[in-house]
């Protein structure tokens, strides 16, 4: 259900919101809209991040290598 959303906002930030809007082919709406999930699964990876134990949390985001189960699979045949 949508429910209308009235915020006040510096004219200057206004308007370059649109101009980035429209520069990306998007409604104001749809970058708002954007936004506001990207601040939300942001905030659930935060408190995901936060239940881990500490040792897991200062490995997180160590790894910058693209890997998946293919990859261990194989690394794991050569080695045995």
């Amino acid at each position: 259900m949508k429910t209308k959303l009235t915020l006040q906002l510096e004219k200057i930030l206004i308007k370059n919101a649109k101009r980035y809007a429209k520069a990306t082919g998007k409604s104001l709406y749809q970058v708002v809209s954007a936004y506001f999930q990207t601040l939300l699964n942001q905030d659930a990876s935060i408190k995901k991040s936060s239940e881990l134990p500490p040792i897991t949390q200062a490995l997180q985001g160590i790894l910058k290598a693209k890997t998946d189960e293919n990859d261990y699979q194989l690394y794991l045949e050569k080695k045995y």
